[in-house]
């Protein structure tokens, strides 16, 4: 009977210490040399968040930022079936107190009203990116490009229209909420840097072993690849091994 219920005991620490990781608000530092990043320019601060899913972006968030941030970007699954459209809408509000916003779609944001989200993404002043590319100007002054493709389960993801008419020189940041998209990337898709979320780092991992590896940055085929492990959970709202994370990223050259 006492072992019973120190297993027991065990069994329920361990639920809340999962609770805990998947609810946490930590913001990562990284800094990415790009090899082609401009020359005699400044550095680009961004913030990257991915999978907040069912989450609340918290001013306590905010906060812990920090530096100034140039550009926000949302890498997909800004929400979920059954989340309230006002919540999604109060996250991006939070974040647009931050910089300008860019969004892309993941497999999640499908499971709700695509007439509702484009409108208040619209009304929110978002960048929302699907298979394009714009480009921007930080407050420094740098520049480069951002292209976002749709999602590679639910959407209709077409890289070579979002690349399209980049000049080969100038600095791109691809935007894809699957990571997958390393696979349709070559020489002539002229991208410097890779943004992506979706796989929450396994979510739960045991032994360090999960479904899906870590988040981190990774060169795959020769392009820098930055997967995040994501700020929310789906299914069961646990971590283990795979803490929640969001990240200020800042861009220089590659001496």
């Amino acid at each position: 009977m006492v072992i019973l219920l120190m297993f027991l005991a065990l069994g329920i620490g361990l639920l809340i210490f999962m609770f805990s990781e998947a609810h946490r608000t930590h913001v990562e530092e990284r800094t990415i040399h790009l090899s082609r990043f401009p020359e005699n320019q400044q550095p680009l601060r961004l913030f990257f968040i991915s999978d907040i899913h069912k989450r609340t972006v918290s001013s306590k968030l905010v906060e812990k930022i920090p530096g100034e941030v140039d550009f926000v970007i949302i890498g997909g699954d800004l929400l979920e079936g059954g989340v309230p459209l006002l919540r999604a809408r109060q996250n991006i509000q939070q974040l647009k107190t931050l910089g300008p916003v860019y969004f892309v779609w993941g497999n999640n944001d499908y499971e709700v009203s695509q007439m509702q989200l484009k409108q208040m993404l619209t009304d929110e002043g978002v960048i929302a990116l699907k298979n394009e590319h714009v480009f921007a100007v930080s407050k420094d002054g740098t520049t480069c490009h951002f292209a976002g493709v749709d999602d590679l389960s639910e959407g209709q993801m077409n890289l070579k229209r979002a690349v399209s008419s980049i000049e080969p020189e100038q600095l791109t940041i691809l935007l894809s909420h699957n990571p997958n998209v390393i696979y349709y990337v070559d020489e002539e898709s002229k991208v410097d840097l890779i943004l992506s979320g979706h796989t929450h780092g396994g979510q739960i991992r045991l032994f360090n072993l999960g479904m899906y590896e870590l988040g981190g940055l990774k060169e795959k085929r020769k392009i820098p690849l930055f997967v995040s492990n994501g700020y929310g959970t789906t299914s069961l709202p646990l971590r283990l091994q795979a803490r929640a994370q969001t990240h200020y990223i800042t861009l220089k050259r590659k001496e």
